[in-house]
């Protein structure tokens, strides 16, 4: 375990040596600081109309402001996790340091569950900006914080997911740029893959809506937390990480 958290913290440290985390957290700041204002600026426009309409419903910050602020910010992660993802492993076999690796007394599960939890130790910093922006809302009014809780529990377990696959494709090629579009190419296909139940009621349509990404995250931004989607963020975690260790024992052969 100790070389595991070796491995993590020399990742995410090796983030900020560089120009990833900074462009990543800036970027994710820029975006997320727009939706939640903008969401923040219309709940505050619709209290007040519905402060002269005596049978408005009553609001709720967690359903104008949380929850969309938190979907939105599942979407941009398909752009974000790319680049966090990308040089895992492209770059240490881009450098030749890959060899280095694979001839440590080190086993491959501990390079793996390293370079994993240090990309996820970086996106453990994206969340930490959106929950400083949510704390704003405490100051002024008094948001359930549960539901909160719960929604950014399922946005830590699709990043874990979303890394975790990252990690795997960092594996199959030297060139950072090729892994950051395979893996936005993967992600955006199982973010749409629930589109096939639109059009597609039988066996099939229900497996692709199951298998897409996106639809397991709604019961969490509602602070509702059910079975199928933590077994589904998990297994899914665990299947990136597994053939990620497949990948590199292949790698270890060819070395």
């Amino acid at each position: 375990m100790r070389d595991t958290l070796t491995i993590a913290m020399r990742e995410f440290s090796v983030y900020f040596t560089s120009p990833i985390a900074y462009i990543v957290l800036a970027i994710f700041a820029l975006i997320f600081g727009y939706f939640f204002t903008a969401g923040l600026a219309f709940f505050m426009d619709y209290s007040m109309q519905a402060q002269g309409s005596p049978g408005a419903p009553p609001m709720n910050v967690n359903q104008f402001v949380i929850e969309p602020s938190l979907g939105n910010m599942s979407i941009v992660l398909l752009f974000l996790v790319p680049m966090i993802t990308m040089r895992l492993f492209a770059e240490e076999n881009r450098s030749g340091t890959i060899e280095l690796l694979l001839t440590s007394p080190l086993h491959d599960y501990q390079i793996i569950l390293g370079k994993w939890l240090g990309a996820l130790m970086l996106y453990g910093c994206m969340l930490l900006v959106a929950v400083v922006n949510l704390s704003v809302l405490f100051l002024y009014t008094t948001p359930e914080w549960k539901p909160l809780l719960v929604a950014l529990l399922g946005l830590a377990l699709m990043g874990a997911t979303m890394i975790a696959l990252g990690t795997f494709l960092s594996t199959l090629t030297r060139n950072q740029i090729v892994a950051g579009a395979l893996t936005f190419g993967v992600l955006l296909l199982l973010w749409v893959l629930n589109w096939v139940s639109s059009f597609e009621t039988s066996t099939i349509g229900r497996l692709c809506e199951y298998l897409a990404i996106s639809p397991h995250f709604e019961q969490f931004s509602r602070g509702v937390i059910e079975l199928k989607d933590l077994v589904y963020y998990l297994s899914g975690t665990a299947l990136g990480l597994f053939l990620s260790k497949r990948s590199l024992e292949s790698l270890r052969w060819k070395a």
